[in-house]
């Protein structure tokens, strides 16, 4: 990949080729942000850029034999790492490489439920496990193919297994010669401590608008100004969701229409107790709510426990009357003008932290059915509006 085909992210490209032409190229790196600004673009241009035998002072030429084969992500001198979902105990990265590297060059700021819905297991959680170490090592031990730089490009370290953590530690440490290790995390709090104190951080911020409109203008020339600029307001700098809000209407129209009737029925029922002379209640709830729900996704499921989230945010937000700072849409607006003063000081942070919970739940392949129900009650004890 080029510098010129990631997105904006200009003092980084400088930064990073600066550092090569004057020879300070760091053995093992930490590219750390959000996923969807660029974080893996970033690695996968830099790693190009480091191994063309022609780059200029701005990029790579990306018209020699390496620069072809990195476009591919086949050079024999690249190695990927990434969470995969086993199917046998032995296998590794490799088995899955062919596909990892299709997918990544068509869509190189793509998430890990992305990719897991790839391989047609999204509902299963993905790691990088312990045998894939021997993996490691044995690459970064060997000879340079073509005589130049290897490089590691390990995707999601915060998915590694400690045994495999403490391996990859140790090639940080005692590196082999003319070897380079970049980690690329959405999440480096997850990281061992030893790791990230050993390797050099490159912090990925948001896209500027400036930079993330002009791109969307070249390449969703269909797009009204009024959904790209709410797409850019909404995605604060992020590719992934600017992506989202303008391709994803169908999906946030759902998500709505479950948030209103998770909402609906919370504050319709003033405490618990009441549940027991409303037995219809529940039956209705399992049968249109909970339904709705698990028909989803894991993925989807995830995205809605998000979506819920900025919506409540957005619901405290026009408490305050500050419209400068409320980010709905029109058909979100209708329903959250009623709404919104359900949300106040009082329950607003239990709220939040009720969906990061859900979230984190889902994530950890729970029940969904039961995480929904689970969800719904607390919300029936919280919702009302403020004294």
């Amino acid at each position: 990949m080029l510098f010129s085909q990631v997105i904006g992210q200009e003092q980084i490209k400088e930064r990073l080729r600066m550092a090569v032409r004057e020879g300070r190229i760091p053995h093992a790196q930490l590219f750390s942000g959000e996923c969807g600004v660029g974080v893996l673009p970033l690695a996968l241009a830099y790693a190009q850029y480091v191994a063309c035998p022609n780059r200029t002072d701005t990029d790579a030429c990306g018209k020699c034999p390496t620069c072809q084969k990195y476009e591919k992500l086949a050079h024999p001198d690249l190695h990927l790492v990434f969470p995969i979902v086993k199917k046998e105990k032995s296998e590794v990265c490799d088995t899955y490489m062919t596909k990892f590297s299709s997918f990544i060059s068509k869509n190189p700021y793509a998430n890990l439920f992305q990719w897991l819905s790839e391989l047609g297991r999204e509902e299963k959680n993905a790691l990088i496990a312990t045998n894939e170490s021997e993996e490691i090592v044995k690459k970064m031990s060997l000879k340079s193919y073509e005589g130049g730089v290897k490089t590691m490009i390990v995707w999601m370290p915060e998915k590694m297994h400690l045994a495999c953590s403490n391996k990859l530690l140790k090639l940080i440490e005692e590196p082999y010669p003319n070897t380079v290790i970049i980690l690329v995390s959405y999440d480096p709090s997850q990281i061992i401590a030893t790791i990230r104190s050993r390797t050099q951080l490159v912090m990925v911020p948001p896209i500027s608008d400036a930079d993330l409109s002009d791109y969307l203008k070249k390449t969703k020339q269909d797009v009204t100004d009024d959904t790209l600029t709410y797409a850019l307001k909404v995605a604060q700098g992020n590719y992934s969701k600017a992506l989202e809000t303008i391709d994803g209407s169908e999906r946030s129209a759902k998500f709505l229409e479950l948030f209103i009737d998770v909402m609906r029925k919370s504050y319709g029922i003033r405490n618990l107790s009441t549940l027991q002379k409303k037995g219809d209640f529940l039956i209705d709830f399992y049968n249109e709510g909970a339904e709705k729900f698990v028909r989803f996704s894991r993925e989807e499921q995830i995205a809605f426990c998000r979506y819920a989230q900025n919506m409540i945010r957005e619901n405290f937000i026009m408490n305050l009357h500050e419209e400068e700072l409320n980010y709905l849409r029109e058909e979100e607006r209708v329903f959250c003008v009623r709404f919104s003063p359900f949300v106040n000081e009082e329950n607003v942070w239990q709220i939040v932290q009720e969906l990061g919970l859900m979230e984190q739940h889902l994530r950890q392949n729970a029940q969904s059915r039961l995480v929904f129900v689970d969800f719904m009650l607390k919300m029936i004890m919280v919702m009302k509006p403020k004294k």
